[in-house]
């Protein structure tokens, strides 16, 4: 169950995400909660020891993209701004929640 929990909360997410990074009335702070609320889920739930250095790898790499300055490209800049934006709001909190996990197998060895 509470894989497919972890799973829904994820697919949840990124439809989220880009509905609301193209939908600019989505982009409210109760919607920023509820990403962070289902990125702390996908992070308990979701990510194994194993999957741990990949998934963190790829939140910098989304992080990085969603700073990078890609609102100055024409006509569709913002629109991929808001939707990164988004997505990082997502998956920030998971990639705190396994880099908090990883620090605690680390410390316990």
């Amino acid at each position: 169950m509470d894989s497919k929990l972890g799973h829904w909360a994820f697919i949840a997410g990124i439809l989220i995400a880009v509905i609301a990074g193209l939908v600019p009335a989505w982009n409210t702070p109760t919607v920023m909660w509820i990403l962070v609320i289902l990125g702390l889920v996908v992070g308990l739930m979701n990510i194994t020891a194993k999957e741990t250095v990949e998934f963190l790898v790829a939140t910098i790499a989304l992080v990085l993209i969603g700073t990078a300055g890609i609102q100055t490209l024409p006509a569709l800049g913002e629109i991929v701004t808001a939707i990164l934006e988004n997505i990082v709001a997502f998956v920030a909190p998971a990639a705190l929640i396994v880099a908090l996990k990883a620090i605690y197998e680390l410390a316990r060895k």
